[in-house]
């Protein structure tokens, strides 16, 4: 589980394909032990092999299929996050790091000391779960819905979330990676079953 709260962004040093599908994912971070998790660009994964801050991930192919991993090159900036501890503050909201779909950024424009960006979603099915002054997180950062349309949403970006996080480096056209909130989730699910 994850607040959405991004502590540092890492640099790909390599995203190399497995033959039989998926790839092994290089990024160069902070020290990790073997088993640990972190998530990148809001993906929950597991450290394989680690060399002090140079970390290895396995993604396997429905994790390349769902997210923007597999569009990662060496030199790119990721997002990063390890999960919440016991004595962890809650900042965000819960991410669980398990994406649903991705979006294109279809315009960044400036407003004041912010920028407004709009995504336009791949999957419109998930569109039901994103609502004005709800949370979303957009390649694992957590931000709060502004406007909705049929298959885009807005978000305003404070400096220091663009500064800090790999927004800044972001062009229009680009895919991120997006879950949506959880809680919207469980409560169609819910709905759902009272019906039956």
């Amino acid at each position: 589980m994850f607040t959405g709260i991004v502590e540092a962004t890492g640099v790909v040093e390599a995203m190399t394909p497995h033959p039989d599908g998926g790839a092994r994912l290089t990024i160069r971070a902070f020290p990790m032990t073997v088993g640990e998790s972190l998530a990148i660009n809001g993906v929950c994964l597991t450290v394989q092999h680690a060399e002090g801050d140079r970390l290895h991930f396995d993604a396997v192919p429905e994790t390349l299929r769902r997210t923007n991993l597999g569009d990662l090159k060496a030199g790119d900036r990721v997002n990063l996050e390890r999960p919440l501890t016991p004595e962890s503050r809650l900042g965000g909201h819960f991410v669980q790091g398990h994406v649903d779909t991705t979006a294109r950024l279809v315009e960044v424009r400036p407003e004041g000391n912010a920028r407004v960006l709009r995504f336009q979603l791949d999957d419109t099915r998930y569109m039901r779960y994103i609502v004005p002054k709800g949370s979303i997180a957009v390649d694992g950062i957590s931000l709060t819905v502004v406007d909705v349309g049929d298959d885009w949403f807005t978000v305003w970006i404070i400096p220091h979330t663009w500064e800090a996080t790999n927004l800044h480096a972001r062009q229009v056209g680009e895919r991120v990676n997006i879950e949506t909130d959880i809680l919207a989730r469980y409560v169609e699910r819910l709905l759902e079953r009272d019906e039956v």
